[in-house]
C-alpha cells in the first residue's frame, strides 16, 4: 500500500478523535471558541514538529515565497471557516450526520483542483467520488422517509446548506495547502513532503492562531475563560487535530488533494463507532448503507 495511503487513514482517525472532542468542548464553550482550541492548542505541537525535523533529522529548512505565502494564507482562512461551520453543525442533528454533509469535499476539492492547478481525475476517480457522494447524501436523509422529496428537501435545508458550505471551503483549503506545499520544493536541494508539509503546517497554524485571537479579543472576549477553563481537553485536541493536519499535508504533498479526500472518507467509519460507542447514537440501516456506498468508493479508487 502506497504510504500516502496509510498516512491519510492515519490521519482520518485522528481527524475523527478530534472531532469527537470537539463536540464535547461545544457544550462548555460557544462554536468560536471550539474551533480555536483546534487551532491555538495546536500551535506548540505544529512548531515542535518543524524544531525536531530541523534540529534533529537534519532536513533543511525551505525558503518560502509568494506562492507559497498566497495560498498558505488562502489555505488557512478557508479552512477556519470551514471548521467552524463544522462545528455549528453539531448543534443541528448528531454527530455522525453533522459530519457527513462536510464529506462532500472530494468532489468538491477534484474541481478546485481543476480550476487552479489544472489537475485532471480520470473517470474511474470520478465514478469513486460520485459513489461516495451519493453514500453521504443517503446518510443526510437516512433519518426522515427515504423519497425524492426527502432527498430535494435535504439538499436545500439549512443544515444542508452549512454542511455543503463547509464542504467547499474544505476543499478549497485542501487545493490551497497542497499548492502551498508544492511551491517550497525548489527552495530545498531535493524535494522533501515531509518537511513541505511540517513548515507549511506551522506558518498555516500560526495564521489561524493569530486570525482568531484577534477575533475572540475583539468580538467575544468572555470566550476566553471558557477556552482557559476546559484546558485539559483542549490541549489534547490540539495535539490531536496538528498530527491530523501533519498528516493531511503529507498526504496532499505526495497526491492529488481530491484523491486523499476521497480515501479520507474512511473517517465516516471512525465517526459512525464515535457515534455508537461513544455518543450512545444508533445507527439505521440506511446510514450503514450510505457508509458502505462510500467505503465502496474509497476502495473503487485504490484498485483502479
Amino acid at each position: 500500500m502506497e504510504t500516502w495511503v496509510l498516512i491519510t487513514i492515519g490521519a482520518a482517525f485522528l481527524q475523527n478523535i478530534r472531532s469527537s472532542m470537539q463536540k464535547h468542548l461545544k457544550g462548555a464553550m460557544g462554536t468560536t471558541g471550539a474551533t480555536f482550541v483546534r487551532f491555538g492548542f495546536g500551535l506548540p505541537f505544529a512548531l515542535l514538529y518543524l524544531l525536531l525535523l530541523w534540529r534533529v533529522s537534519g532536513h533543511p529548512l525551505p525558503v518560502p515565497n509568494g506562492s507559497f505565502f498566497l495560498w498558505a494564507i488562502i489555505g488557512g482562512l478557508a479552512q477556519i471557516a470551514a471548521t467552524f461551520l463544522l462545528v455549528h453543525l453539531f448543534s443541528f442533528r448528531n454527530f455522525a450526520v453533522g459530519t457527513a454533509y462536510s464529506r462532500t469535499e472530494p468532489a468538491q476539492a477534484a474541481l478546485f483542483g481543476l480550476i487552479f492547478l489544472g489537475e485532471r481525475a480520470s473517470q474511474g476517480t470520478l465514478v469513486a467520488i460520485a459513489i461516495s457522494v451519493v453514500g453521504v447524501m443517503l446518510i443526510s436523509v437516512a433519518r426522515t422517509t427515504l423519497s425524492a422529496r426527502s432527498l430535494l428537501t435535504s439538499v436545500f435545508s439549512r443544515t444542508a446548506g452549512i454542511g455543503l458550505m463547509s464542504g467547499t471551503f474544505f476543499g478549497l483549503s485542501a487545493v490551497s495547502y497542497r499548492s502551498a506545499s508544492l511551491a517550497l520544493a525548489p527552495s530545498l536541494p531535493a524535494p522533501d513532503y515531509i518537511m513541505q508539509a511540517s513548515f507549511t503546517l506551522g506558518f498555516v497554524i500560526l495564521l489561524q492562531t493569530v486570525v482568531m485571537l484577534l477575533w475572540i479579543v475583539a468580538r467575544e472576549p468572555d470566550e476566553l475563560k471558557r477556552i482557559g477553563a476546559a484546558w485539559k481537553p483542549a490541549f489534547i485536541v490540539g495535539f490531536v487535530g496538528s498530527s491530523a493536519s501533519f498528516g493531511w499535508f503529507m498526504a496532499m504533498t505526495l497526491q492529488q488533494a481530491a484523491i486523499v479526500k476521497v480515501v479520507a472518507q474512511v473517517e465516516m467509519l471512525f465517526t459512525f463507532a464515535s457515534s455508537f460507542f461513544v455518543f450512545r447514537e444508533w445507527i439505521n440501516r440506511l446510514e450503514l448503507v450510505g457508509c458502505l456506498l462510500i467505503v465502496l468508493g474509497v476502495v473503487m479508487l485504490l484498485v483502479l
